[in-house]
């Protein structure tokens, strides 16, 4: 039986890479098979690949050549580790997605939707998350986040562009959630960490007991009722 493909979402600062690994950590203590992963990134050749989309040393990038970069990162990601963790049976847990496509690179460079749309799909092989977490945050207080986790010079490329561009990819991601609010489940991310896990790990846990995936169900106190 195919795995469910879970995936969070969020500007910088939101806490979704927190949570990322709180709900592999909770899905794993519980006894599922489960894969914790990200984007860009998973594998070799796509955390090379990060390395040159994030690195300051790299200077400005032109949006489709931005673009491409990413989408090649994925299709390897999903051709050697997602896609064949997902048939395997195994949960996997994507920091960042195909969402994260549509959001930074259409709301914040304006890349058109329909070309974002049919390159997503052409490097997924059609692959589409279960379910998608995004935590809301306002850009101010992403910023502030940040600032406090890296500082100014610890900043990566993307994370250095302007409060305008972080608004636009905010926009894009409220409008996607509300486009797609079956697979959105859409959390406040100045809600406490606690909180927020909890709100998220209960709705992966249903979704795995609707779907009749295997877990061993063992005691697990991270394991919401």
């Amino acid at each position: 039986m195919r795995g469910l493909l879970l995936t969070l979402e969020g500007i910088e600062g939101s806490g979704k890479s927190t949570q990322a690994a709180a709900l592999a950590e909770s899905l794993a203590a519980g006894g599922v098979p489960v894969l914790l992963t990200r984007e860009p990134g998973g594998v070799p050749l796509a955390e090379t690949i990060r390395g040159l989309l994030l690195s300051p040393d790299s200077g400005p990038i032109q949006p489709l050549t931005e673009l491409l970069l990413f989408e090649a990162a994925r299709a390897e990601h999903v051709a050697e580790k997602i896609r064949p963790a997902l048939e395997s049976g195994k949960t996997v847990v994507c920091d960042r997605f195909t969402d994260a496509t549509l959001a930074y690179q259409g709301g914040g460079r304006s890349v058109p939707d329909d070309l974002l749309q049919r390159l997503n799909s052409l490097s997924t092989g059609g692959l589409t998350p279960d379910r998608t977490y995004f935590i809301d945050v306002e850009v101010s207080l992403g910023f502030e986040r940040a600032d406090r986790r890296s500082g100014a010079a610890g900043k990566d490329r993307i994370e250095r562009a302007s409060a305008e561009f972080f608004e636009g990819v905010r926009r894009r991601y409220l409008e996607l959630a509300r486009r797609e609010a079956e697979r959105f489940l859409l959390l406040r991310g100045n809600d406490s960490i606690a909180d927020v896990a909890r709100l998220i790990q209960q709705d992966a846990w249903s979704l795995i007991r609707s779907r009749a995936l295997p877990y061993d169900g063992r005691p697990n106190p991270r394991n919401p009722k």
